[in-house]
């Protein structure tokens, strides 16, 4: 037996059979929201077959980073690091402005999202400093230099996006957090930090938004104290308003799904969703209504249960780093879960985030496919001993960090 099949036959199955599910559920919801759109300018009735695509482009990606040794970030980090802020470089220059956010470029014809690289590059580059540096560098096992050069580098990418794409940027927050957690920073610091955020808040949302951000913030606050009378249904409102009512009048089990009948109309979705998000930003209000509290509980256990996974996973790595990186990974795929679920529900505000696996996209799909291999590849090389096994991003830094 090759060593190469010997590591094909220790991939995590029950993880790959989990994500499995996620992905053909999330073809079949994107049929029904889109498939029906046959007169559309756009292509919007073969969507499904396109996210099928998508999916079949990234599984090399998944297989590749799943057989390959994870360690390769330790020496790669800092250039996929580069190559990720110089998209936002170039994204800044050249990016496409749609509906307000400048977050697309184009390659060769296709369009996509340089914040989704950056993401993917952030977490590999804030896995190796919070889980490698100390081991190298004594002097970074004091958390203050840690979070300061974590919080430098996740912070310039991070401002970057936030300042064209407020989603996008804002999931750089649950991952950074998540690992100072995993990466032994003490409490106290992680407190005060989130303390002082909290108080940076209003000064974000009344100098730094813009106004249309400003304004879904207010819509999603008026729908959840029910100030009805001062949500502008024909303009900010118009999208929670209707989505909110789909959910509501789904009930436990659903409208049905109705894609093989083109002209009913019963349907909220198919009369008053924005015709080019609903397979993408608002998929999970479709499934609620089509499928009702039963599809969307199924759907939110799938994803729990592949997060519950993830996190299994990193208990087993066989260092500090694996376990940084999957669960920045998990911090990011839960991140979206929760923001496009939220927004669906009219809970938190509309940013635009996709759902992990079940929103159509092309860039997201490939990232997020990669970055499962990268789990997997902590999964299938938990037992391969390091080059230079240590301990100190573990016990050792913890009891540095107590002395400070």
């Amino acid at each position: 037996m090759t060593p190469l099949f010997k590591k094909f036959l220790g991939i995590n199955w029950i993880l790959i059979i989990t994500m499995a599910g996620l992905l053909t559920f999330g073809v079949y919801a994107i049929f029904n929201a889109s498939s029906f759109r046959t007169d559309s300018p756009l292509g919007l009735a073969t969507k499904w077959k396109d996210q099928i695509t998508w999916i079949g482009i990234g599984l090399p990606f998944l297989l590749g980073a799943a057989l390959v040794d994870y360690k390769w970030i330790r020496w790669a980090c800092i250039p996929v690091y580069l190559a990720g802020l110089g998209g936002l470089i170039y994204l800044q220059l050249f990016g496409i402005e749609v509906k307000g956010n400048k977050a697309w470029i184009y390659i060769a014809g296709q369009s996509v999202q340089p914040s989704q690289f950056a993401i993917m590059a952030g977490i590999i580059m804030l896995a190796v400093v919070f889980g490698e540096l100390p081991r190298i560098w004594p002097v970074f096992r004091r958390p203050w230099l840690r979070i300061m050069v974590g919080g430098l580098l996740a912070g310039i990418p991070a401002g970057m996006v936030i300042k064209e794409d407020l989603g996008s940027g804002l999931v750089w927050g649950p991952v950074f957090l998540s690992m100072l957690i995993a990466g032994s920073i003490p409490f106290r610091y992680i407190i005060t930090m989130i303390l002082s955020a909290l108080c940076v808040i209003p000064i974000l949302y009344f100098f730094i938004l813009k106004p249309y951000q400003q304004a879904r913030i207010d819509t999603t606050w008026y729908l959840l104290t029910n100030q009805l009378e001062k949500v502008d249904t024909r303009g900010d409102g118009w999208v929670p308003t209707y989505v909110q009512t789909a959910v509501a009048s789904a009930g436990f089990e659903g409208k049905g799904p109705l894609s093989e009948k083109v002209t009913d109309q019963r349907t909220i979705h198919r009369m008053f969703f924005p015709e080019t998000e609903a397979h993408s930003d608002f998929i999970f209000g479709v499934i609620c209504e089509e499928f009702g509290f039963r599809g969307a509980i199924l759907l939110l256990s799938g994803i729990a249960l592949l997060l519950l996974q993830c996190i299994f996973v990193a208990f087993y790595s066989r260092d500090q780093v694996g376990r940084l990186l999957v669960v920045g990974i998990t911090a990011m795929i839960f991140a979206h879960t929760f923001q496009n679920a939220g927004m669906n529900l009219s809970m938190l505000p509309v940013i635009g985030l996709p759902m992990p696996f079940i929103s159509y996209g092309g860039t997201f799909m490939i990232v997020t496919l990669f970055l499962m291999g990268m789990i997997q590849s902590v999964w299938v090389h938990r037992n391969t001993s390091s080059v230079k096994k240590s301990t100190s991003g573990g016990r050792e830094s913890r009891s540095n960090d107590d002395e400070d």
